[in-house]
């Protein structure tokens, strides 16, 4: 097949960059098995394995996409895109009453049954884009890992869950003075501060720690921080919401909404097997397996086939924060 990806940001992901990170992995994995992949991304971009084109968001759609192309794999929104095959992905939490497109494909068994559709992909990573987990090294602190700027995310839950439980933070994505948000200063020492990471240091922080601490406060969509921990045979403890319990199973981590439930936890961590984490992620979140759905969508959609009998869209709207009990 001839499959054009498709998103509004730029190739490769210069820092964290989740669905960035994931459609890289993506191209590369279907031009490995025999596909010709071109990516429709934002100017600036390169790669090694797949041509390039520039996206104009003033452009129609239409016109923007090769005559040649057998399926276009979006990444973000789309109307009136009539020309190719096509799916959508889903990758966030689309507001109440938002009617989305018959194609949507979502990033979680949850994401999609709160939008009355039946149709997600997991997420999978690329080992090769790591290096190897040493999963005998000593582990001397527990990690956050997300934009900690967003409330929904909670990384004053996780500092709390650290310092009850004795343990040192390290977070990456945040910063201890942030004024984004309003004025946040976090005086614990106990805490570090990472910042924006690339590859290399978030490796580093995930091969000595202890746990990911991901109590989210909203109905996350998948979590690719998750996976990631998991491949370097970190447990994972957060909160029961959104993808988490279909991702995070008893031997691996730890759900609950109870601060003291997760210091608990985190005090009791070496009851998890840094091996078993790590073989979990390799068995159930990979880049192969990951294409392999995608490949099934392709076909479908080419075929003249719709993935959702009807245009999916939130069910039931969520309070802004989910509970947390402190």
């Amino acid at each position: 097949m001839k499959i054009l990806i498709v998103n509004n940001t730029r190739i490769p992901a210069a820092k964290y960059g989740g669905t960035e990170r994931m459609i890289w992995w993506l191209g590369n994995e279907l031009n490995r098995l025999g596909h010709e992949v071109i990516y429709l991304v934002a100017g600036g971009s390169s790669c090694p394995f797949a041509k390039v084109l520039v996206y104009d968001p003033l452009v129609d759609m239409n016109l923007q996409v090769p005559d040649d192309i057998d399926v276009v794999h979006f990444h973000f929104q789309v109307s009136n895109f009539t020309k190719k095959p096509y799916i959508i992905n889903v990758h966030n939490n689309p507001g109440y009453g938002h009617q989305l497109d018959n194609n949507s494909v979502f990033v979680s068994a949850d994401h999609a049954a709160r939008h009355g559709s039946k149709v997600f992909v997991h997420h999978g990573l690329d080992p090769d884009d790591y290096p190897r987990p040493d999963l005998q090294k000593k582990r001397t602190h527990a990690h956050f890992l997300a934009k900690a700027a967003w409330r929904v995310k909670n990384v004053q839950g996780a500092i709390n869950v650290a310092t009850q439980s004795g343990n040192k933070l390290i977070v990456l994505g945040g910063t201890r003075l942030n004024l984004k948000m309003g004025l946040r200063f976090t005086p614990n020492l106990n805490v570090k501060f990472k910042g924006m990471v690339d590859n290399e240091q978030k490796s580093a922080v995930f091969n000595s720690s202890k746990a990911l601490l991901f109590p989210v406060l909203w109905h996350e969509p998948f979590g690719l921080a998750i996976i990631e921990s998991l491949y370097f045979g970190c447990p994972v403890l957060g909160t029961p919401y959104g993808s988490l319990p279909e991702l995070v199973t008893p031997e691996v981590g730890l759900l609950s909404n109870s601060q003291q439930a997760l210091a608990d936890g985190l005090k009791n961590i070496g009851a998890f097997n840094n091996q078993l984490c790590h073989d979990y992620a390799v068995e159930n979140f990979t880049v192969k397996l990951m294409a392999q759905k995608y490949i099934g969508l392709y076909q479908q959609v080419i075929k003249g086939e719709c993935l959702n009998n009807t245009e999916p869209t939130l069910l039931e709207a969520s309070p802004k924060y989910l509970n947390w009990n402190k």
